[in-house]
């Protein structure tokens, strides 16, 4: 049994699958009669640090649906932001919540969380990982082509951030083939590329036109995340050659289809031309988000 979602690692091929499933059926079946309602009667924290739109929204807007009370708690309004301990907050929180969805900067406050804590823990974002994203664009490039397996997802930009570190760990579990374009000074974790994880692999190079080679999907994050404010010029000069624009696009496959975990900073990491184009699915993605989170929570709450 699956206790919590804390990088994603909780989760082996057979899980993945039926995670897969659990969102499909909840995605067709939204509004109608008789869908699940583990959450009946039961109370989520929702603790943000950092600011958001689709993941406070969607948490909120599921876990409502799966029958339960989304309580939200901005970080700096507890006594979190004050100083108390995260194994203070865990073991207090346990005693008025039934999980918590935590979107903040450190993942060892989330480790802490479930560590002292004796509820579900997921992880929402930090700095190091975004498993519910990842899990959700598996989900979206499943819809879109009935598999996961033998696929190819490029990456253009800053490999060593938390979308790439969660995209490299799911791709590994789903058997895809995940190959990172970005310099250098951003390359990808290597602990996390020799991880055995699955039968997907992993590889970098910092030549963005040959990583988009024979891409099925290519994805791209801003730049500059949350967190690295103070090193947005010297980030966005060095990621400039890694740009998304359609000529990039040229290199992948005639049927690419394009992906972004969003908010996107339009003519920086990638351009409206391709946003707009007929290969962007990001808003299909975003939408995936609602109902791959219900199926996090349906299998925590099983």
């Amino acid at each position: 049994m699956i206790r919590h979602l804390l990088t994603g690692r909780e989760f082996d091929r057979a899980a993945l699958e039926q995670l897969i499933e659990t969102t499909a059926k909840l995605k067709s079946g939204r509004g109608k009669p008789g869908q699940p309602r583990p959450l009946d009667g039961k109370s989520i924290g929702m603790i943000f640090a950092k600011s958001s739109t689709r993941t406070r929204v969607s948490f909120e807007v599921g876990i409502h649906e799966l029958g339960g009370q989304p309580i939200y708690l901005d970080e700096s309004k507890t006594q979190m932001g004050r100083g108390e301990t995260i194994a203070d907050t865990a073991r207090v929180l346990s005693r008025f919540l039934h999980g918590i969805v935590i979107r903040t900067f450190r993942q060892s406050d989330v480790e802490g969380l479930a560590q002292y804590g004796s509820i579900p823990i997921v992880n929402a974002l930090t700095d190091d990982y975004h498993p519910c994203q990842a899990f959700a664009d598996l989900f979206t490039i499943w819809e879109r082509k009935g598999k996961l397996d033998g696929l190819k997802m490029a990456y253009l930009g800053d490999g060593a951030s938390n979308m790439a570190n969660s995209l490299m760990m799911a791709c590994k579990l789903a058997g895809m083939t995940f190959v990172i374009g970005a310099p250098e000074e951003f390359r990808p974790r290597q602990a996390i590329m020799d991880e055995d994880l699955g039968p997907g692999k992993v590889e970098w190079t910092t030549d963005p036109a040959a990583a988009m080679k024979d891409a099925d999907f290519v994805y791209t994050d801003v730049w500059v995340s949350m967190g690295f404010e103070k090193e947005s010029r010297e980030r966005m000069k060095i990621l400039e050659p890694y740009r998304l624009d359609m000529k990039m696009l040229g290199h992948a496959r005639p049927d690419v289809k394009v992906m972004h975990c969003l908010p996107a900073h339009r003519g920086e990491e990638i351009t409206d031309e391709v946003m707009e184009s007929s290969h962007s699915i990001v808003f299909d993605e975003a939408e995936n988000r609602l109902h791959m989170h219900k199926a996090i929570l349906c299998t925590l709450f099983q």
